[in-house]
């Protein structure tokens, strides 16, 4: 069974090693002082909703959501921005059990919907995305400016 659970500053250790591993998958260095010190600062700012995915008491995912609003719909919304499962936890269930509290989240906080973003070849994940009832986007394009 999986228990999703929201971090806090006691499982910030946990959650660290998960972000850790996350920013690592996405080809950045390895920095878990840098990763505790920035989950640190969202819960304690309470800047994000992080949740933890536990099996048998060992930490196997996180996923991480951020608030903001639907200025047309006149309702928040929340951007999951962040969903991992370590690869020996893969295929079990957990990134299903996670998003399935993201959801919980928005209906709870009475938000418009939960959105969320992935690469195109992330084929994988975009099957757990088409499972759990995302829908993908039309009629919009996606753009960023980097800063310095």
């Amino acid at each position: 069974m999986i228990d999703v659970r929201q971090a806090d500053l006691t499982s910030l250790p946990a959650a660290a090693m998960l972000f850790n591993a996350y920013r690592v998958f996405y080809e950045q260095p390895s920095d878990l002082a840098g990763a505790e010190a920035f989950l640190k600062a969202r819960i304690t700012n309470k800047e994000s909703i992080l949740y933890i995915a536990y099996k048998e008491e060992n930490p196997v995912g996180f996923t991480q959501l951020y608030p903001s609003f639907t200025s047309v719909g006149m309702k928040p919304i929340w951007i999951l921005n962040d969903l991992y499962v370590n690869a020996n936890a893969r295929k079990m269930g957990v990134g299903e059990a996670l998003i399935e509290k993201a959801k919980s989240l928005g209906k709870e906080t009475g938000a418009k919907r939960v959105v969320l973003e992935t690469a195109v070849d992330n084929v994988v994940a975009q099957g757990l995305y088409d499972k759990t009832g995302f829908k993908r986007g039309e009629g919009f394009y996606n753009y960023s400016v980097e800063l310095a």
